[in-house]
């Protein structure tokens, strides 16, 4: 086990930087997911990576930083290629394994409930159902495997 990730929780932006930029290597890299960075998106990682930072702060220690439509790059990409159930189970184990690779802590754990919930909530947005009025045993193929497959023994 990394001794880093056993004794450091997230504990701001300079962290949440290191995680983002190991998720996107790994996700741009992924045969499932890449393209729709790569190719449909055309993402630029270094212009990308100050915006989605500033996310992931708002989302994990409530700054007031983003001000952006998260839903509309999303939807834009889903209208050039449909993104599936598989595609957001697949992105959730990048994430996963991006923060366990790393961190271990409450702020951890919640990067990791929060980035499963967000995958759902847009999944489920953009097949055109509303989230609240589903159960969470109702989706539609989404199988987040990362508690199976990507991380390690605690």
């Amino acid at each position: 086990m990394n001794q880093f990730a056993a004794d450091n929780d997230i504990c701001g932006r300079a962290d949440l930087t290191v995680v983002l930029r190991r998720f996107y290597t790994a996700a741009f890299a992924d045969r499932r997911i890449g393209p729709f960075f790569t190719e449909i998106a055309g993402t630029d990682l270094e212009v990308h990576l100050p915006r989605i930072t500033d996310f992931w702060e708002r989302a994990l220690f409530r700054t007031a930083g983003y001000g952006r439509d998260a839903f509309g790059p999303h939807a834009a990409l889903h209208t050039a290629r449909a993104m599936t159930a598989e595609d957001f189970g697949r992105w959730v184990q990048l994430w996963n394994a991006a923060v366990d690779g790393l961190h271990r802590g409450p702020n951890a754990e919640r990067a990791k409930a929060t980035g499963e919930r967000i995958a759902l909530a847009l999944h489920k947005r953009l097949a055109g159902e509303d989230p609240a009025l589903l159960r969470r045993e109702d989706t539609r193929g989404f199988v987040p495997l990362a508690a199976l497959e990507l991380r390690s023994p605690a």
